[in-house]
């Protein structure tokens, strides 16, 4: 990989995406400031940022002669990209940092990569940390099978979490401090309130928090205020909610009490848990089959 200078593959730069510690400073790789002090083109996502980090890491842009650093976040990626192809295409190397993470996870990255894929431009990665994997393997759910969501939509949000309630691999979301509350409510309400969950704040850095619990307990925390960034953990469904009749969920408690001899209250909250339904679905199910009996 070259990390700074001209191109070395058939006349063409290339272009690395790389990660950015996501709080502490010093998950800083050594191939990470290497590459910025090597750099003659940055595009970051916030170049005031980008700068704050390099002092704190005691590092200079580019070395002696400086490096080219130019903003690339949501708003100018499209006129960006086209500006550092050229860049590329005339045998500079580009480097593309966020403000913390990958480049392309839910950041600026993505739509460079794929065009230079797209034109035969080398592609290569500096890996880091990354908030997804981080809060995953804190969060104390199951870490064989995941999926990331990124933050999930302003508008139709309960639709899209309705799509998710049978989802059986553990999700990972992004979201803003000022909307974790509304969007854990709805969560609790299309996969359940005790559907296990895990809200992580302000990972690797001074204040880290890992607030675990069911969905709807989790709501009911956040809604009074929570600060800094925020990943949002949520246990997958154990089988399809759709697939599951009244039947079967009260055979499934049924079966809890009398043949391991577990209590009842303790059985529903198993039986709702295993099959990704809201526990007063199961509840309400029991009780009425007992005092129908």
């Amino acid at each position: 990989m070259v990390e700074g200078g001209a191109g070395a593959s058939g006349g063409t730069g290339t272009l690395t995406l790389a990660g950015v510690p996501i709080g502490n400073v010093e998950d800083a790789p050594p191939r990470l400031l290497r590459a910025l002090e090597g750099a003659r083109v940055i595009a970051a996502e916030d170049t005031r940022r980008l700068r704050q980090f390099a002092s704190r890491a005691d590092v200079r842009l580019g070395g002696d002669t400086g490096a080219r650093v130019v903003s690339y976040y949501d708003a100018n990626e499209s006129r960006r990209t086209d500006e550092l192809l050229g860049d590329l295409r005339s045998g500079s190397d580009v480097l593309v940092v966020t403000d913390a993470g990958m480049p392309g996870v839910s950041d600026p990255g993505y739509r460079l990569a794929a065009a230079c894929a797209e034109e035969g431009i080398p592609v290569t990665a500096i890996p880091g940390p990354s908030a997804v994997t981080t809060a995953l393997v804190v969060s104390g759910l199951p870490t064989d099978r995941f999926c990331f969501e990124g933050f999930p939509p302003r508008k139709g949000l309960s639709g899209y979490l309705a799509d998710l309630a049978a989802e059986r691999r553990t999700m990972v979301f992004f979201e803003s401090p000022h909307r974790v509350a509304a969007t854990l409510e709805a969560m609790a309400a299309a996969f359940g309130a005790d559907r296990r969950a895990a809200v992580c704040r302000e990972l690797t850095k001074t204040y880290e928090e890992v607030r675990r619990g069911g969905l709807g307990e989790l709501a009911a925390w956040a809604a009074e205020g929570v600060r800094g960034e925020i990943s949002v953990v949520v246990e997958g469904a154990r089988r399809n909610p759709g697939s599951v009749g009244d039947t079967d969920l009260v055979a499934a408690v049924s079966a809890l009490e009398e043949e391991e001899g577990v209590r009842r209250k303790e059985a529903i909250t198993r039986v709702a848990r295993e099959f990704g339904v809201p526990k007063r679905r199961v509840y309400d199910l029991v009780h009425g089959v007992v005092s129908a009996g």
